[in-house]
């Protein structure tokens, strides 16, 4: 659905119509990969309209982020607390929280002012995610988590206020729902992805989140025309394609995202941001071939933004890494180690990891080495909102091998990364490609039992089960996929570094069961999972894809109790 279109700035008064007509036509400037002339359209009124001043921060705050520099960062964050600062000139001069909930309360505010609410909350949530990226200090860190609950508590407060009986509509009525629904709708689905022990801290803080509240609210942000509908339907999308799926159970949503995205197609088919989310669809659909087309497409409509290519190339990296075209996909690790900031030692260690799938006698591209490369992982390692990455501090962990006197080779680290991604959900949907990859997994099993022991034997084979496991599921060979989850599990004892093994072969394990209408030996699996595995690699992914499939087995298992109950009626 595209953006309402705006009317000729003619108007003399910039009032808030005019602010939010001409909002839009940056939009849809910048959907159309005009990002330069999008802000153009902005920047002369960016220090007399909040709208303006807020889209126009937004803007630089979505570059900085795909970009990583941290000046681009610092400079973003500056942006948004002078956008902050307009909004601030808007509001109404006593405290909102507390004055709006009441008939004398709500009358009391302008128009003008509710939107400014709107958005210094925004620019609150916006800044405290500038402020998670750029700085490691734990004052900044505990700033931005102020940010971050000042911000819900207004959107909470401003939730119930329009939604009074009386609350007066103005004429831009429709962008202030759509601002509040962003906001409410993005905390609700955020805080409830968190596994339970996670939740209940935050549920001691005063946050609270309810998915199917927060789906709900967002989605009726992105049907109206407003100014936040393009924001509501991006965050849908991002759930769709990539949380509910590297973080679920691999199922995403594809068909809510393809209803999402079918008319912003229509009428921008050329946007870079919607081709890379139409290739993403079909990657997940297992359309290897036609996400390749759509990827590359993106790439090539635009030049202005090479962050937005970088998206595509990491896809990309996949798509090449299903079809086991091992040198294509390191061609582009290697473009995202030298163009990206966002994870120098991720895509260092895929370099390697890629190499390492070749023969060993075949020529290495740029005579680039793996041992050299998988050296250099743990000097590239960052921190972001003061920590490192798990998915760079299993990566460091991995290549630690290397840096020994005589290195043991890790056997498929391009697979086991590609689990970590949840790619065998997305190998699966092929079986020719599953089968070529079990193949690999095969002669990877064949020659770990022929040299002599080493304290990696035992980790390195059981990987090479939990993997055939997954080949084997998604083939249909069911018994054979349990016997090998199984083998991982016994294996526990004897297993020395890589103890994420267990408990993510206990959740395939379930699922696996799941599938086969097993749901109370599923449920247990699960459980165990969760409650028996601690401090292990990776372990918030886990938990949050266990979260995903108990959540999902306990409402279809309270859906069957009820159909019981009746049918017993």
């Amino acid at each position: 659905m595209a953006l309402e279109p705006a009317p000729a700035a003619s108007c003399p008064q910039l009032d808030l119509k005019t602010s939010l007509d001409e909002c839009m036509e940056a939009l849809n400037l910048f959907l159309s990969n005009r990002f330069s002339d999008s802000l153009e359209c902005l920047r002369p009124r960016i220090r007399e309209s909040m709208y303006h001043a807020l889209v126009h921060a937004t803007v630089l705050g979505m570059q900085a982020m795909m970009t990583f520099q941290h000046d681009d960062l610092v400079r973003a964050g500056q942006t948004m607390k002078e956008a902050q600062e307009i909004c601030q000139r808007f509001r109404r001069k006593s405290p909102l929280l507390g004055s709006l909930v009441t008939k004398s309360g709500s009358d009391a505010f302008t128009e003008e002012q509710v939107h400014a609410e709107v958005c210094y909350a925004e620019c609150l949530l916006q800044r405290a995610a500038l402020t998670f990226l750029q700085d490691e200090n734990m004052v900044n860190f505990i700033k931005g988590g102020i940010k971050v609950r000042t911000s819900y508590l207004i959107y909470r407060e401003l939730n119930d206020v329009i939604r009074s009986r009386d609350f007066r509509h103005g004429e831009s009525h429709r962008h202030l729902q759509g601002g509040v629904a962003l906001g409410v709708g993005a905390f609700n689905l955020t805080l409830s992805l968190f596994p339970p022990r996670i939740l209940k801290l935050l549920e001691f803080a005063g946050f609270s989140g309810d998915k199917d509240y927060g789906l709900s609210r967002l989605q009726e942000g992105a049907a109206s025309p407003n100014l936040r509908s393009l924001l509501c339907t991006m965050l849908l999308l991002c759930y769709y394609t990539f949380l509910t799926f590297i973080l679920g159970t691999g199922d995403g949503g594809v068909e809510e995202a393809e209803g999402l995205l079918r008319p912003y197609l229509g009428c921008f088919p050329s946007s870079a941001i919607f081709l890379f989310f139409a290739g993403r669809i079909e990657e997940i659909r297992g359309n290897i071939n036609e996400a390749i087309r759509r990827f590359e497409e993106g790439c090539a409509v635009q030049q202005a933004w090479k962050q937005l290519h970088h998206m595509g190339y990491w896809e990309l990296m996949w798509c090449f890494a299903y079809q086991a075209v091992w040198k294509v996909a390191y061609f582009y690790a290697d473009l995202l180690s030298q163009e990206s900031r966002w994870s120098k030692a991720m895509y260092v260690y895929m370099k390697a990891a890629f190499l390492s799938m070749l023969p060993p006698e075949e020529p290495r591209p740029l005579g680039e080495q793996e041992a050299d490369l998988f050296r250099q992982v743990s000097s590239l390692k960052q921190k972001i909102a003061g920590k490192t990455p798990p998915t760079e501090k299993f990566a460091v962990r991995k290549a630690r091998r290397y840096k020994a006197k005589e290195p043991v080779g890790l056997p498929v680290p391009a697979l086991e990364m590609m689990y970590m991604w949840n790619g065998f959900s997305v190998l699966g949907k092929q079986p020719k490609l599953t089968e070529t990859i079990l193949g690999i997994l095969v002669e990877a099993e064949q020659k770990l039992q022929a040299p002599q022991a080493n304290e990696y034997l035992q980790d390195d084979s059981s990987l090479v089960q939990l993997l055939k496991g997954m080949c084997l599921k998604h083939l249909g060979q069911s018994g054979r996929a349990e016997e090998c989850f199984t083998a991982v599990q016994r294996s526990e004892k004897r297993i020395r570094y890589d103890h994420y093994l267990v408990p993510n072969a206990l959740l395939e394990l379930s699922l696996l069961q799941a599938r086969q209408g097993r749901t109370r030996e599923a449920l247990g699996g699960l459980r165990r999972a969760k409650d028996n595995y601690k401090n292990y690699s990776m372990e918030s992914r886990t938990l949050f894809r266990i979260h995903a499939a108990l959540s999902k087995m306990e409402v279809a298992q309270q859906e069957d109790n009820g159909l019981d109950a009746s049918a017993s009626s």
